[in-house]
Formats: C-alpha cells, structure tokens, sequence
C-alpha cells in the first residue's frame, strides 16, 4: 500500500511540474480597429505580435478565422522562451456590404492557454 501512494504522490508531483513548465502565450493586444476606410481600398492587414512567457517551446497549432473574408498567417515554427511570434491578418472587404464589421480570429497553441480569440473591426465606407 505505501508503494502505491509513493506511486501516485510522485504522478501527481510530476504533473504539476510539467503544467509549471507550459508555453504561454501573452499578445501585445488582441483587438485591431481599422477605423474608417473606402470600398476603393477593400483589403487592410493587422499584425498581433505575441510574446511566449512560458518556459517551453511555444507551438501555434492553428489558426481560424470566423469569416472567408479574413485570411490568418502565422508563425510556423516554434517559439522559443522569452522569443515573440506574428499573427498577420488580411481583411478583404471586396464585393461585402459597405458598414461596421467585427470578425474573430481563433488562435490554437500548445500553450497553458490553449486558445485565444483576437478581433478585427473596422468600417468600410461605399466608394463614390
């Protein structure tokens, strides 16, 4: 019986470990207003920079925006501690209604955190 808990302490203090030692993911911000822009000049890009605050190797599994009309790159490869990642963001409102929008990106990670939205906004004004 005494092995067993020994067993068990010692599963339970080497998962706690390892949760201490995730990837973390901090964004710089994680909402991007584009304010107002013309019909004229349909496509508008966003950089979310990210900083990995944990002390693994951060992974960016995917990357999923809410619309067709919002294209997400990412960095591929794996982000170091203390080392920063980009996720770049097109927006292109051609051939959508003029107005307000607000579209959200969905980020997957290896991290502590394993999913984290950010947003895009903006309104596109009808071309004259």
């Amino acid at each position: 019986m005494k092995k067993f808990l020994t067993i068990i302490m010692l599963l339970v203090a080497a998962v706690a470990n390892a949760q201490q030692n995730q990837a973390e993911i901090k964004f710089d911000k994680t909402v991007h207003n584009f304010g107002t822009f013309s019909e004229k000049s349909p496509v508008q890009t966003a950089v979310f920079t990210f900083t990995n605050i944990g002390k693994e190797p951060l992974i960016i599994n995917q990357a999923i925006a809410s619309c067709g009309c919002t294209v997400p790159a990412y960095t591929k490869e794996p982000i170091q501690a203390g080392k920063t990642g980009t996720v770049k963001v097109t927006y292109n409102g051609k051939g959508k209604f003029p107005g307000h929008f607000k579209k959200s990106i969905t980020i997957r990670t290896n991290g502590k955190v394993e999913m984290v939205r950010l947003y895009i906004e903006g309104n596109m004004t009808e071309a004259k």
